[in-house]
């Protein structure tokens, strides 16, 4: 049998930066983030391993188990209903029968699929259709990223896509949350976001939005004829004039946040009382106060790595409540590697 790892790396490909986090897990629940790094996306066939051969670098090393978390506009993550199916037979056919199953094909993607936890306390009743979830990339997608980071020095141990991570560093950092009712998240990336929502342990919905941070700083920017930079400094400030143009420059994103609210509303009955924001754009207060009052419901940014001691990074504590807010992703895939899922 297989020593169980006990120190990993996670590491979150996004389409603009790459975030990587150093974790062990001790005895007992005791959990540690030894250390972390973020570096951009280089351009070009080798930005992704020159990106990456520099994370590795400052983290001492990619030679230990790498999990590597990919968001890609190619991936695919679907929640199907099928009769109780063993996972490898169920994987096999979504490869062969896709179009059937999912009215896609899938023959050019690699697969994953697991049974998913029933939403009552995990009960699932006799002739009841269980509900699998199922996610893939697109099979040069995985061989680009295998070469990427085995050429920079790493081991890559498990590949999993962002989306579900995100999900994964949710349960890790609020169970109790995870576990005991409705969870809207939204993580808010460079050029794009991702909305999971679940409820009781179980995830109901997982989309991907057109629309990220650097997407709303152009709108403000083209509305108030201020500078990126201006405009987020307005923004840390809360300045009116720039929140009257922050409330229209979100309107996209509040209208596709509030069709995934419509989703759960409607085909569960379930009220949204509070979102849970990641990523960049949760660093802002303004843009924080923005999605709250346009949504009509409290936005709050959480942290992943509240339960974590703080390990080498406390040498340099300047900045890493705010630089935390990046590393949910590469958190969930690391979680997941350490626990064996």
């Amino acid at each position: 049998m297989a020593k169980a790892l006990s120190t990993v790396i996670g590491v979150d490909l996004g389409r603009h930066a790459i975030k990587a986090v150093v974790l062990e897990r001790k005895s007992g629940d005791r959990w540690v983030l030894a250390d972390y790094a973020w570096e951009a996306m280089g351009e070009g066939e080798n930005g992704m391993g020159d990106g990456l051969r520099e994370v590795f670098r400052r983290l001492g090393g990619g030679g230990r188990g790498c999990a590597v978390a990919v968001s890609s506009g190619g991936a695919l993550v679907r929640i199907i209903e099928q009769p109780e199916t063993p996972v490898k037979i169920l994987r096999e056919a979504l490869r062969l029968n896709g179009v059937a199953l999912m009215n896609q094909d899938c023959r050019e993607f690699v697969l994953d699929c697991d049974e998913m936890r029933g939403g009552e306390g995990g009960v699932v009743h006799e002739g009841v259709k269980k509900r699998y979830l199922v996610g893939g990339l697109p099979r040069v997608e995985v061989m680009r990223v295998g070469r990427a980071v085995e050429g920079s020095g790493g081991k890559v141990s498990a590949m999993q896509i962002g989306a579900i991570c995100l999900s994964n560093a949710f349960e890790f950092g609020h169970r109790e949350e995870y576990m005991g009712g409705t969870f809207f998240l939204v993580d808010l990336g460079k050029g794009s976001s991702t909305v999971v929502v679940g409820r009781c342990g179980e995830l109901l919905l997982v989309r991907g939005i057109e629309i990220g941070g650097k997407t709303l700083l152009e709108g403000m920017s083209q509305l108030s004829g201020e500078s990126e930079e201006s405009v987020k400094g307005a923004l840390e400030e809360e300045d009116e004039v720039m929140m009257e143009y922050g409330r229209v420059a979100v309107g996209g994103l509040v209208r596709e946040v509030q069709s995934s609210m419509g989703f759960l509303e409607n085909l569960h009955e379930e009220t949204v009382e509070k979102i849970y924001v990641s990523g960049g754009g949760a660093k802002s207060l303004g843009l924080m106060r923005l999605l709250s009052e346009s949504l009509g419901i409290p936005c709050e940014p959480w942290s992943v790595v509240g339960k974590c001691e703080v390990g080498d990074v406390g040498r340099r504590r300047v900045g890493y409540e705010r630089e935390s807010m990046d590393l949910h992703v590469a958190m969930g895939a690391a979680v997941e590697l350490l626990e064996g899922r």
